[in-house]
């Protein structure tokens, strides 16, 4: 296919209609051979950046990335939209990268996935030097800073790319990047003058949810219930969690799978191919999952725990939604976690690098504590400023409530004060409720005036209540000493009822936001027939399914209802080649769907 400008190629191979905001210029700016650095969420269509100029530039395009999993989706994908691509990496034998560097050298490879390590080998350099290059790009480029949130050592070297090749521009992509990290990834690149364009960091069909933890499995087994066939990931703090979960979720029946650096590289690839074929439903795992995981139809995000930066965060969760649809983003926090992770931050010999961690940290804790519109706390973090609600988190759709809760506060902290400061938040809930169990009894603390004084709430109830006074600073956990909780001097006016004590109304079995049913305006029982002959078409030849079609481009498909060659070639995702390839197929369930109705 001749290929004579950028839009051509949008349409006709790639087959969307519209660039998205910023995709032109950095394309044209490319293409005048001008150093560019790119930041874009997830989702939002940074790779189109250097895979439209590839195919206008007369020589080979060289992406760097650190992911080889991402290596193989994406020359997948390439290849079935009929464009030259290939990677060459460890997992290949002497006679697959030999094949690459002959098809290279014959000017047969338009798009090159490589990973640092093997870029700046000395015989791979000259080979480059010899066969010439149009573009490097460096993709997850946050990698190349210090104060990024994946740093890298080897991506340091990079650095030479402009004494070996100072007349081919680079392109730098990341997804997250404060300031300081952008400044940091066109110094080390020693970008010329470099376009920069900042993509918005909004997600609108992402939906954020923020729960306060309770029972935890028991929270995210109500989520998956809503969840049919729906892949998702649930992230863990540590390995053994992520074990037990998977293995919990294994015994109610979910198509779940364990993920992370402690299990084999075998078990790591096969789970990891497993998800990206529809095999595997969900994918528990550490955040050493995820990063580069070329799947669009990720619909939802759990993070069992607390993430230690809104960047990790804004990350984990950007894996969900990637096609476009609707999907959930859930955090159960528990406000106990604080003081551990801090501790574990302040113990870094780094002072510099630890006052940063611990900065990054605070701001998670506020948008997790945040009372007003999540969306607006998460873009603000990235200096980009909504004046109006998002109305799509638990903040906007639900918003929280507030009652005095002076009487509440003060039999807490009475019982806190009277069992001497010396115990934690389960011990002191039991004498609220007026637990008969031994430690109470042996402690005598049956026999306190608080005791039983809160037996008509439940045990969540009064953990909401304790929680809130912790974080309002009027109650300490100490977690060197067993968690024991202690009044601060800010809870003496609220114990003398100097002043009225304003709590949030505990968020305890209400109706969740994702028990709501997500609307969308395409026809659902077709678009789960077109799933099925996606997954048919994909394992016949051997590919993920999204490697076929994107889920968008089926619900795209459910909506249009095209009859015909014309109009299939209106439906997003839909270029020449795939029209070819897969366009028959389709137009044949579409009109058995029809004929059925």
């Amino acid at each position: 296919m001749n290929i004579s400008n950028p839009h051509q190629a949008l349409t006709q191979i790639f087959g969307y209609e519209q660039f998205r905001d910023g995709q032109e210029q950095v394309i044209e700016a490319c293409l005048k051979q001008q150093d560019v650095l790119v930041l874009m969420p997830t989702g939002a269509g940074k790779s189109l950046c250097y895979q439209i100029p590839a195919l206008l530039l007369p020589k080979v395009t060289i992406v760097v990335t650190p992911l080889l999993s991402l290596m193989k989706d994406q020359v997948d994908q390439l290849l079935a939209l009929g464009i030259s691509a290939a990677f060459i990496n460890s997992q290949q034998d002497r006679e697959q990268q030999t094949q690459v560097l002959n098809q290279l050298q014959h000017g047969e490879i338009k798009i090159l996935y490589v990973s640092p390590e093997r870029l700046l080998q000395y015989r791979f350099m000259e080979h480059l030097k010899y066969c010439g290059v149009g573009l490097f790009a460096v993709d997850e480029a946050h990698c190349l800073s210090h104060w990024g949130h994946d740093f890298r050592q080897d991506y340091l070297r990079l650095n030479s790319l402009k004494l070996n090749f100072p007349n081919v521009p680079i392109m730098a992509l990341t997804a997250t990047a404060d300031k300081a990290t952008r400044f940091d990834i066109a110094h080390q690149l020693q970008l010329q003058a470099p376009h920069t364009h900042v993509g918005s960091f909004d997600r609108p069909n992402l939906r954020y949810t923020i729960e306060e933890k309770f029972k935890p499995l028991n929270q995210l087994l109500s989520f998956l219930k809503n969840q049919t066939d729906q892949s998702g990931i649930v992230y863990c703090s540590s390995r053994a969690r992520v074990d037990d979960i998977a293995a919990k979720l294994q015994a109610k029946g979910f198509r779940a799978q364990a993920y992370h650096a402690g299990l084999d590289t075998e078990h790591r690839i096969r789970v990891q191919e497993d998800f990206q074929r529809d095999n595997v439903q969900i994918v528990v795992a550490t955040v050493a999952f995820g990063m580069g995981i070329n799947k669009s139809n990720i619909r939802f995000v759990v993070h069992y725990d607390l993430p230690k930066t809104i960047e990790n965060y804004y990350q984990e969760t950007g894996r969900a939604g990637r096609d476009g649809l609707p999907a959930e983003c859930v955090l159960y926090f528990d406000i106990a976690d604080v003081p551990r992770v801090k501790r574990l931050i302040n113990d870094n010999p780094n002072e510099e690098r630890a006052k940063v961690e611990l900065q990054r940290f605070n701001a998670m804790v506020a948008l997790a504590d945040a009372q007003i519109c999540r969306r607006q706390v998460l873009l603000s973090y990235f200096n980009e400023y909504e004046n109006q609600p998002c109305g799509n988190c638990d903040i906007c759709l639900d918003p929280p409530k507030s009652f005095d809760g002076s009487l509440l506060g003060q039999q807490a902290m009475s019982c806190i004060y009277r069992s001497g400061q010396q115990f934690g938040i389960g011990h002191i809930i039991d004498i609220l409720r007026g637990s008969q169990n031994l430690r109470v009894k042996d402690h005598g603390h049956d026999k306190l005036s608080t005791y039983g004084l809160g037996k008509d709430q439940s045990h969540e109830f009064w953990l909401s209540i304790i929680r809130q006074l912790i974080h309002l600073g009027l109650v300490e956990q100490d977690i060197a000493r067993g968690s024991r909780l202690a009044l601060t001097e800010k809870a003496r006016p609220y114990l003398k009822s100097e002043e009225v004590l304003q709590l949030a109304v505990p968020r305890i079995g209400q109706t969740h936001l994702y028990d709501q049913p997500i609307k969308v305006n395409y026809d659902k029982r077709l678009f789960a027939r077109l799933k099925g002959l996606r997954k048919a078409i994909a394992e016949e030849h051997d590919v993920p399914p999204f490697v076929v079609f994107s889920d968008a481009t089926l619900a795209d498909m459910a909506s249009k209802l095209p009859t015909n060659q014309r109009d299939m070639l209106s439906v997003s995702g839909v270029g020449e080649t795939k029209l070819q390839r897969y366009g028959l197929s389709f137009l044949k369930v579409i009109e058995n769907h029809l004929s059925d109705l």
